[in-house]
């Protein structure tokens, strides 16, 4: 095992790394069982992810991680619910993560629902489309149009972002005194690449 990297960019830089053997199909060598064991004695993730739902979307596989590397919380449409706000908190408070990534997905079902428009058939559910809905909202173009979708999913990343930050003290505090870095990052399905989005949302 090399070297753990510390500092922000590093950290993802070897995130994109571990993503660059996902989509060439090479991943790196594991000892599954040694490392089961040892984790066994407690966790040190330094990365945060607040994923998709999706079945399509697994972290761990995308970046290419081992057991322990990602504390990994995952909701319908990335959304920052109650729940998932707790999470990552537990994660940065109790177990000193350093990064925070909000990873979208193109064509992301949740987004897709909020942009129908129809009134989703349960509570539950109507939950999930409110909080993605203002994404779909904010960006310009004619409703179902792929174009406006693809910015859709990217809106909601920032919102997710956004949201994180308005309802979490601990975690805004956190992000302002340096001690936990806030990354925005977008899946793409066919090729299986990360990027990363700029911290302001535009139209691109």
């Amino acid at each position: 095992m090399g070297r753990v990297p510390t500092k922000t960019e590093e950290i993802w830089a070897d995130l994109l790394e571990g993503n660059r053997r996902f989509q060439a199909g090479k991943p790196a060598a594991r000892e599954l069982v040694s490392r089961r064991a040892a984790l066994s004695q407690g966790q040190n993730p330094q990365v945060i992810v607040l994923a998709c739902a999706d079945s399509r979307v697994c972290p761990s596989l995308l970046f290419d991680k081992d057991l322990g590397d990602l504390f990994v919380v995952r909701t319908a449409g990335n959304v920052a619910d109650p729940v998932a706000l707790g999470s990552l908190e537990f994660a940065a408070e109790y177990l000193h993560s350093r990064v925070l990534v909000i990873l979208g997905h193109e064509q992301c079902g949740a987004v897709g629902a909020a942009a129908a428009g129809e009134k989703p058939p349960t509570p539950n559910l109507e939950s999930i489309v409110a909080r993605i809905r203002p994404a779909f909202e904010s960006v310009k173009g004619s409703p179902g149009t792929g174009r406006r979708l693809r910015l859709a999913e990217r809106a909601n990343v920032h919102l997710s972002a956004d949201d994180i930050l308005r309802n979490s003290p601990l975690l805004r505090a956190k992000v302002a005194a340096g001690n936990l870095t806030l990354i925005k990052a977008l899946y793409r399905l066919r090729t299986g690449q990360v990027i990363r989005l700029p911290n302001e949302p535009r139209e691109s």
